[in-house]
């Protein structure tokens, strides 16, 4: 190196900043808040309890949920609209978008992060998607409205059909998918959910008072139904809004099923699937969600209790807690070990957060007309 290059190399280096400053997110502790009447998605940091950044540009987000890249990197944002949009956690941008259908409701992830699924009630059916390019990879017709739309281990997506009242079971593990259909799920399927084993897919019936499941270990599925006629003898409420069954919980041994128009958690036994007891309710339950060392269910209402959060321990039935956040509590999320869970208060524009050890208050976020909350931790968990 000659005397002159040294002289260059160190004018250089002097001329740097003395520190520059990088500004670094790390993705597990973030999460994506639903800003639904906006078409915007907020990109918060749960442990600073704070908002990272606003993206627009996801078009119709009324009941949009969310799924995330394995890496965390990437969430799939499922709009209303049929619009699935990829967005870029660490850029904060959107990273990709096609419109694949005319009216969608929610999605998948397979286990191997290479696929996302869609579910559409128009034209109906559920539509694959490569994860890195947003590339149609399959497309499955039902002629029906899909709904309850999980991910299962050993590369499949299951869901339902509305109208058919069957269950189909993709297999995307080969070269060439392979779809196995169990008819005689119930009278109108309205949503589904798959427990965090893997195990069991449990459909939950609007037509007829029950719910039915399929155990997904065995090597031809046969339906069996659970609660069936669990309303026998009452006069069925109007239902001002479905119940949501991915927030069903399995507290410990039992299930904690929100009860379709009625003002009950039912508890159901999650070996024998017989019932346990139920628990009444302020209202009519939408969520019912389990911390996730399971000892307390956090319930929300459906309109016109929807002001009102009810927590009940699992192990009694007994309503321990009653919150009032504000007017049209829409989603609950609790952090990957449960020490806080984020409320949605759309019609305060806010999110509120939780001690969930005291219930006390301990925090809030600003947002507009926020509905669904999705922390990243759901990357790693069946079904979510």
């Amino acid at each position: 190196m000659t005397r002159l290059t040294r002289m260059l190399l160190l004018c250089c280096i002097f001329a740097l900043p003395a520190s520059a400053e990088v500004k670094v997110h790390a993705t597990g502790d973030m999460g994506v808040v639903i800003e639904r009447t906006t078409g915007s998605v907020l990109i918060v940091d749960q442990s600073d309890m704070g908002v990272i950044a606003r993206v627009e540009g996801f078009g119709d987000l009324s009941h949009a949920s969310a799924v995330f890249s394995p890496d965390q990197r990437f969430a799939y944002i499922f709009g209303r609209d049929g619009g699935l949009t990829k967005l870029d956690l660490v850029t904060q941008s959107i990273a990709g978008r096609v419109m694949q259908a005319g009216n969608s409701i929610g999605g998948a992830i397979s286990d191997d992060g290479r696929l996302v699924a869609v579910s559409n009630y128009e034209p109906g059916g559920v539509r694959v998607f490569d994860a890195k390019t947003l590339d149609l990879v399959a497309d499955f017709p039902t002629a029906s409205k899909t709904i309850g739309l999980v991910d299962a281990p050993g590369g499949r997506f299951v869901f339902s059909m509305w109208d058919t009242g069957e269950t189909w079971i993709a297999d995307m593990s080969g070269g060439a998918p392979e779809v196995t259909k169990i008819t005689g799920m119930g009278a109108n399927p309205y949503d589904a959910l798959i427990t965090g084993d893997g195990r069991r897919y449990i459909v939950g019936l609007f037509g007829e008072d029950g719910l039915s499941t399929l155990d997904l270990w065995s090597e031809a599925p046969v339906v069996q139904r659970i609660l069936p006629g669990y309303g026998r003898g009452e006069e069925p409420l109007p239902v001002y809004k479905m119940p949501h069954l991915e927030g069903w919980a399995l507290a410990g041994d039992r299930f904690a099923l929100p009860a379709v128009g009625r003002h009950e958690v039912l508890w159901l036994d999650a070996q024998r699937l017989s019932e346990l007891g139920r628990t009444k309710t302020h209202g009519q339950p939408v969520f019912a969600v389990a911390r996730p060392d399971g000892r307390h269910v956090w319930v929300n209402y459906a309109h016109p209790n929807n002001d009102t959060v009810e927590i009940i321990e699992a192990a009694s039935g007994e309503v321990v807690q009653t919150l009032k956040p504000g007017p049209a509590v829409l989603h609950m999320e609790f952090t990957a070990r449960g020490h806080q869970v984020w409320v949605s208060v759309r019609d305060a524009n806010r999110i509120d957060i939780y001690d969930t050890q005291t219930f006390e208050k301990i925090g809030e976020v600003p947002a507009q007309t926020p509905s669904g909350i999705f922390f990243t931790a759901r990357a790693h968990r069946i079904g979510l």
